[in-house]
């Protein structure tokens, strides 16, 4: 088996509990004890929305797709900030907030837009010394963490609800923290802030729209699985039956003429994906093969 499936994960359960939730349906459906699965990007137990999975042979993939540019909506609750920069954590500061923000706020955001420098915070998944640092922070330890660049494509305020919640859109590289920006807008603002809901709108070519519930996966496995071709824009081509058996033993294979692209998916005569390709002058070397 080998596709990628778009799951809406609801908040509540981690991303590696949903990613179990979606390996179980498969390997029931296949027979695959050791079935393997992934998930593209890692997405915090309380926020919901797109997290895109890889199902069988395609976690071999993973490492080929391209840049996974993310879009979230959450809300950015001013007067409070927390241990985790999210509703979770135990209260750091808290203020009364100036009526005037959402003017002040307005101002500021332009400010976080293009290239940014983040600080991960304690409670998350980053490593340090071989530990995650949420280990770390629930000993009670902090340490120094190395500064990371992200971008932020696009950052616009959606609406104001109750008096000190402003509700937000961000497009951003992978890699950035959207709590993290919510604390740091109020550090901005001299006000303290952390995230409160969090919703991934989209994970590269994953869209909230197309997103399919652990329940609507159970019900329709195949219909829910997305052929590798629809997720990474490399062109296919068709090897008859000597060269599909050569491509397979890892043998350099004649480029098949009019192909183009560095990378192609390989399928043979019957239509079946039997790796990726890469092109080296008139000739084809295997880079994935699926045995």
């Amino acid at each position: 088996m080998i596709g990628f499936v778009n799951l809406f994960k609801s908040a509540g359960p981690s991303s590696a509990q949903a990613v179990a939730r979606v390996r179980r349906i498969y390997a029931l459906q296949t027979g695959e004890r050791d079935l393997a699965a992934g998930h593209l990007g890692t997405l915090d137990p309380q926020a919901a929305g797109v997290l895109p999975v890889a199902v069988g042979k395609a976690t071999r993939l993973i490492p080929l797709l391209p840049n996974q540019r993310k879009s979230y909506a959450c809300t950015l609750v001013l007067g409070r900030s927390t241990t985790t920069q999210d509703a979770h954590g135990e209260t750091v500061a808290q203020v009364p907030v100036p009526p005037n923000w959402p003017a002040l706020l307005e101002e500021t955001l332009p400010s976080f837009v293009g290239r940014i420098a983040q600080t991960p915070p304690m409670f998350s998944a980053a490593h340090h010394q071989g530990k995650r640092l949420y280990e770390l922070a629930r000993a009670g330890k902090s340490v120094e963490r190395k500064v990371r660049k992200v971008t932020i494509y696009g950052l616009s305020l959606l609406g104001i609800e109750r008096p000190n919640v402003a509700r937000l859109r961000i497009a951003c590289s992978e890699g950035t923290y959207v709590r993290t920006l919510c604390h740091d807008l109020g550090a901005s603002l001299e006000i303290p802030a952390h995230m409160g809901a969090l919703l991934r709108e989209g994970s590269g070519p994953f869209v909230l729209y197309e997103a399919r519930t652990i329940d609507e996966i159970a019900a329709e496995p195949q219909l829910a699985l997305i052929a590798p071709e629809y997720i990474i824009p490399f062109p296919t081509i068709v090897l008859d039956l000597r060269g599909s058996a050569d491509f397979r033993a890892g043998r350099v294979v004649p480029l098949p003429e009019g192909a183009t692209g560095k990378h192609v998916f390989v399928r043979d005569e019957s239509r079946t994906l039997v790796g990726v390709g890469e092109a080296l002058g008139a000739l084809l070397a295997p880079r994935k093969v699926f045995v």
